[in-house]
């Protein structure tokens, strides 16, 4: 294994920002990547080590990045085992996370349809808790391996050791004085999932119900989930490779019912959702829209005009989008939102 330099990072991040590497290593397998970090000539920065990279479709790069890079391109798709429960499925980190749910399926093993379509790496999906149409990674997952990038030892994580919540992980956090959090300190090489035999339909959202009524069905199997889910995402989203973006750009935030029954007061329309712990989930895109962002843009940043949640590269091969233009409309969405609802939008990609 070798470092390549200043590797160009524009095919490498769903935005298609310009950016640079100064150092980019391609990670195929565990075995290399061990004998590198017990290499005593290869010199880590303190502190954040390294920058890993999977598929890019959740970064936003505003300048080079000077860390070194580990890209990961792991892959590898098996079924592990069988109980008589689920099916347990292991993918390599660096398999596309899209394909790996079509593979389950063509294979029989039903899930993660709810979850198609999402882009971005299997390694990418325990960090983020990915979710969609009321599914998340959480819900479908086993376990997964990844290597200390400190010590180059490999080790497993369950469920309530990844600490998810909603679009998060332990993957996100730095170390505190506990040594809670693995970011920048573990590389995910592989992820399980349990995926169950006795199989019900998630269903409930609004677009799913729609997609049901059009299509007069009244118990739908894994296969016409995941059509749906698909043919509603191309609709609503552009795809990165036509139209550079990370996918939804800002969470959906979460307030308490009194919160909420003071918000609908003002107004009646906005989309919200009641959790399982009481709390109501607001559609931050409605929030956007509702502020008239939508098909708005600063410089060669857009929102984009079929669905207010995304944020887009509306410049030429020539004249590219900035993260920093990605970052100004960012945050002036934040402040307008802010202003007129009283609530601050997170982002979800990764500031780099």
């Amino acid at each position: 294994m070798f470092f390549e330099s200043n590797v160009p990072l524009q095919t490498h991040n769903a935005f298609g920002i310009v950016a640079r590497a100064t150092s980019l290593l391609r990670v195929t397998d565990v075995a290399s990547l061990q004998v590198l970090l017990a290499d005593p000539q290869f010199v880590r920065p303190p502190e954040s080590a390294v920058f890993i990279l999977g598929g890019g479709s959740n970064i936003v790069l505003t300048g080079d990045v000077k860390l070194p890079v580990l890209k990961v391109e792991i892959k590898g798709l098996r079924l592990v085992t069988e109980t008589a429960k689920a099916w347990i499925v292991e993918a390599g980190a660096g398999e596309n996370w899209h394909d790996c749910v079509g593979w389950c399926l063509a294979q029989g093993y039903p899930g993660l349809e709810n979850l198609a379509l999402i882009p971005g790496t299997v390694g990418a999906a325990p960090v983020q808790n990915i979710g969609a149409y009321g599914v998340e990674l959480q819900d479908r997952f086993e376990s997964l391996d990844a290597l200390n990038l400190e010590t180059g030892e490999c080790f497993t994580l369950n469920a309530a050791q990844c600490a998810f919540g909603y679009r998060d992980s332990v993957f996100k956090h730095a170390s505190d004085e506990r040594g809670f959090g693995l970011a920048g300190k573990a590389l995910i090489t592989h992820v399980r999932f349990n995926l169950p035999k006795l199989w019900k339909p998630v269903l409930g959202y609004a677009e799913l119900d729609k997609k049901q009524l059009e299509c007069k069905v009244d118990e739908p199997s894994a296969l016409q989930i995941y059509e749906w889910v698909c043919a509603i995402r191309r609709a609503k989203l552009p795809d990165p490779k036509v139209l550079g973006n990370a996918g939804s750009f800002f969470k959906n935030p979460t307030v308490s019912p009194e919160q909420c029954a003071d918000i609908i007061q003002r107004e009646p329309r906005i989309v919200h959702y009641k959790m399982a712990d009481g709390n109501i989930k607001l559609a931050a895109g409605w929030l956007i829209d509702a502020c008239g962002w939508k098909g708005k843009t600063i410089g060669n940043a857009g929102v984009y005009e079929k669905q207010a949640l995304v944020l887009v590269n509306r410049g030429g091969s020539d004249n590219p989008v900035t993260g920093g233009e990605v970052m100004t409309l960012a945050k002036a969405i934040q402040t307008s939102v802010y202003e007129r609802f009283g609530i601050r939008l997170e982002p979800e990609p990764v500031v780099v």
